[in-house]
């Protein structure tokens, strides 16, 4: 069984998506459509922009999701999903890959979220950090002791773990994770503490916005972050959406499901190869590649 993943922030890089542009008709009118629904030509800093320039926060989130999603529009009845799963910003990509939300609808939803999170990051400094090397109990262990907010993040795979907090409260966790032997606990350069109760006011915004729009029954399941199962009802997809913001991505966990449920090739669609390198150091044995044109 295929299984097609879809990336999140990160994975963007300076000329992103141009090639789908020059090569596709379709991408065309969807990058077109794409500059109207966001007020401003995404594509001249896609195809053109610095990395600083697609570092701001109402162009990355759009950006990733439009390479992703457009790529697997234009790879017509060779994009053939048994399940779909996306990390973080990813799952709105591949919402709208396996026909639960429609391409219009899926990039205003990114885009408010993008804003909303910046929103979120200017109420209290806030950032996050890389933990390689522990048990992901020894790295909660340590997360709850500490005096602030701090919680364990993104679950991308066994040893690998981010956590998300207030500035002082993430140091501080990194020191104790050192001592109790991690081989890396860095501070990553995010603006915010993404996945954290500290993107409570960015949920609440994005809440209304989810609970106003349209989901459909999807083509096949998606794996949720939150939930980590396959998940084919609408009103539940919907839920799990809203919680994602300040719950953590279970990547880990999704990918060991999906196996389970027979995944046998995860197929990455859009900018990077993050997700294959994760699935890779969770099942070795997994047949992994990029969706290309």
């Amino acid at each position: 069984m295929k299984a097609y993943v879809f990336p999140g922030q990160g994975a963007q890089f300076s000329g992103m998506g141009l090639d789908l542009y020059e090569k596709s008709s379709e991408a065309q009118e969807l990058f077109k459509q794409a500059n109207k629904i966001l007020g401003f030509s995404i594509t001249d800093i896609m195809f053109e922009g610095s990395v600083e320039d697609l570092k701001q926060t109402k162009v990355t989130q759009p950006a990733i999701f439009l390479h992703s999603v457009i790529l697997s529009k234009v790879l017509g009845d060779n994009f053939k999903p048994d399940m779909v799963a996306g990390h973080s910003l990813g799952e709105f990509s591949a919402l709208v890959a396996n026909k639960t939300l429609s391409f219009s609808e899926g990039l205003t939803l990114v885009s408010k979220r993008a804003i909303a999170m910046q929103h979120a990051c200017e109420l209290e400094p806030s950032t996050m950090a890389a933990v390689l090397g522990l048990e992901d109990e020894m790295v909660e262990s340590v997360c709850a002791a500490i005096d602030g907010i701090v919680v364990a993040a993104n679950y991308n795979c066994p040893g690998q773990l981010v956590i998300s907090g207030s500035v002082d409260a993430i140091e501080k966790a990194c020191e104790n994770l050192k001592e109790r032997g991690a081989r890396r606990a860095m501070v990553l350069p995010v603006g915010g503490a993404f996945h954290s109760p500290l993107m409570e006011p960015a949920r609440k915004e994005l809440a209304e916005a989810i609970e106003n729009t349209t989901f459909n029954t999807p083509m096949c399941p998606i794996y949720q972050n939150v939930s980590t199962t396959a998940i084919t009802n609408p009103d539940e997809i919907k839920k799990n959406l809203i919680f994602q913001l300040t719950a953590p991505v279970k990547w880990t966990q999704s990918v060991q499901n999906m196996i389970k449920d027979g995944a046998s090739t995860f197929i990455e669609v859009g900018p990077g190869k993050v997700l294959q390198g994760l699935v890779k150091k969770i099942d070795r044995s997994m047949e992994t590649a990029s969706a290309e044109l």
